[in-house]
């Protein structure tokens, strides 16, 4: 499997570009949105890749984030999604956005996506609600570590990260109040759904 290119920009369309590294031009299919921040023809150029292997095509799709590459190959993971879908998603929507749209299940963004349907919209956010990295980046490594703890004690990802904006805004900074301030609203909350 080939998880990254570094070489030489040769060409570059709509949908595609091909990537010379040691004399062999890679054929690369990438997202629509990325071809403005490759550099031009000619250039040095790294793309972090996917390798598609079905029995009769071998296909690179490119991505200049690690982070889109995470998103592609979680959207191949979902039924009726094939890499042509996924990258069309790709390029019809910013990665925040998407992630925004599923998160607040905006079904009506995801659907001005080309070739998205109502049903596929729904069964995204379904499927991908917990899987997607955040919209937002986290305040700051503290953040994300307590989030991730909080996470891991087996809370939803989403009222982990209310809980936690609620205590940040108090000016608790370390990990350790923060962690006790956000399962206070967290044990509140479960307790007045239990009632």
């Amino acid at each position: 499997m080939i998880g990254s290119l570094r070489g030489k920009l040769i060409s570059r369309r709509p949908d595609n570009v091909i990537v010379e590294v040691n004399g062999v031009g890679y054929h690369v299919n990438v997202p629509l949105n990325i071809l403005s921040t490759l550099p031009e023809e000619g250039s040095s150029v790294f793309l972090h890749t996917y390798t598609h292997v079905r029995e009769d095509a071998l296909q690179l799709y490119g991505f200049s984030t690690e982070d889109e590459k995470k998103i592609f190959t979680t959207l191949l993971g979902i039924t009726g999604v094939g890499p042509k879908m996924a990258l069309n998603i790709l390029s019809g929507i910013s990665r925040n956005d998407f992630v925004e749209a599923i998160e607040k299940e905006d079904v009506a963004l995801l659907c001005r996506i080309p070739g998205l349907g109502k049903k596929t919209a729904h069964r995204l956010i379904l499927e991908l609600r917990d899987k997607l990295p955040s919209a937002e980046k986290p305040k700051d490594r503290v953040f994300e570590d307590t989030l991730s703890a909080l996470v891991n004690l087996g809370y939803k990802k989403s009222d982990a990260q209310e809980s936690l904006e609620m205590a940040y805004k108090k000016g608790i900074k370390g990990i350790e109040g923060l962690l006790k301030e956000s399962l206070k609203y967290l044990t509140k909350g479960a307790g007045e759904e239990n009632a």
